[in-house]
């Protein structure tokens, strides 16, 4: 099969420490993401090679679990909590007005590859809700109108 081959440098000291280990793939897989971004399809090929597994049974595990991502991702993800404080308290009406002002869908990346905007079940920032999370810094007590005032700080940095 010809598929266009990935870096795997980085990736070899993970598979020589787990390979052999049963039960380690979803921990190869984090680690594999980590360095890639994402899971690119040949380093999914690699990693069944090496831990001597099909690549359909890599790709179960990497599909099953939505931690795992099969596309490169925006230099910022948006994760929208979704969860019952976040419900209760209007995440329907600010991810309704993250979506439309960077005009794409949940598990989506914006044209330009700045944004990924992906609903969560939960953050565990019930105090703030609703919430977003971008790059890991949570963003709390939101309106949409907020929520869109920070996409467009973000959008301004970028483009100075």
């Amino acid at each position: 099969m010809n598929i266009p081959q990935s870096n795997f440098k980085p990736l070899e000291p993970i598979l020589t420490e787990y390979a052999k280990i049963p039960g380690s793939l979803i921990t190869i897989l984090q680690k594999a993401q980590e360095i890639y971004g994402y899971l690119p399809k040949d380093v999914i090929y690699h990693i069944a090679e090496k831990v001597g597994t099909t690549p359909a049974e890599v790709m179960g595990v990497a599909t099953f679990y939505s931690q795992f991502r099969l596309a490169p991702i925006g230099k910022y993800l948006i994760m929208a909590c979704q969860g019952t404080a976040c419900h209760v308290n209007g995440s329907e009406r600010v991810f309704a007005a993250v979506s439309e002002y960077l005009g794409i869908e949940s598990g989506k990346t914006t044209a330009d590859g700045l944004f990924t905007l992906e609903n969560v079940a939960c953050l565990g920032c019930c105090s703030l809700a609703p919430v977003i999370m971008i790059n890991g810094e949570a963003f709390g007590n939101l309106t949409p109108e907020k929520a869109v005032s920070i996409l467009k700080n973000l959008r301004e940095k970028e483009e100075a």
